[in-house]
């Protein structure tokens, strides 16, 4: 792996760092448990889009365990990587064919899915099941908002990071 690859991953799990450290301080959102921007998803899109498909994975599993590590729990960790892993596949498989934002919303909802079938899973109950109504409605905002942002960051930067990464000057 080139020298400027691996300087692009570590930015790019900087920023997503940053970005839930940054979410974890906002207030939640109408009090509802579960319920987040999912701002680290912005860094997720965009290395998908502009790296490939292995930036993304690595990027957002390297992103869980630290956020995990430095700020959560085991359970925590356990709800953000079943979210983080059945999203981040979705994402994968949509890309070619979808608009970031079709590919975000449905990252979102795939989240929220893996989230609640962890929660099944601990419970031991699938009354739960009726609050992805709740998270399915914030996921696709949430997803919308995101993929906007990711697709102009991915339209704005995309050709100078593959530029850069290829080893042209910034």
């Amino acid at each position: 792996m080139k020298t400027r690859t691996i300087a692009i991953y570590g930015m790019l799990i900087a920023l997503a760092l940053l970005l839930s450290y940054v979410e974890a301080q906002l207030p939640a959102f109408f009090a509802v448990p579960g319920v987040k921007l999912g701002l680290t998803n912005i860094v997720v899109v965009c290395a998908l889009y502009m790296l490939g498909k292995g930036a993304a994975i690595g990027v957002n599993l390297l992103r869980v365990l630290l956020v995990g590590l430095m700020f959560g729990n085991g359970m925590s960790l356990a709800y953000s990587a079943a979210g983080a892993l059945l999203s981040g596949l979705t994402m994968i498989v949509l890309q070619k064919k979808f608009h970031t934002v079709t590919v975000s919303v449905a990252g979102g909802l795939m989240h929220n899915i893996g989230q609640i079938l962890v929660a099944m899973l601990v419970l031991e109950t699938t009354r739960i099941a009726w609050y992805l109504a709740v998270l399915w409605f914030s996921g696709m905002a949430a997803g919308t908002v995101i993929g906007l942002i990711g697709f102009e960051l991915v339209r704005r930067l995309g050709p100078v990071v593959r530029q850069w990464k290829e080893g042209a000057p910034l």
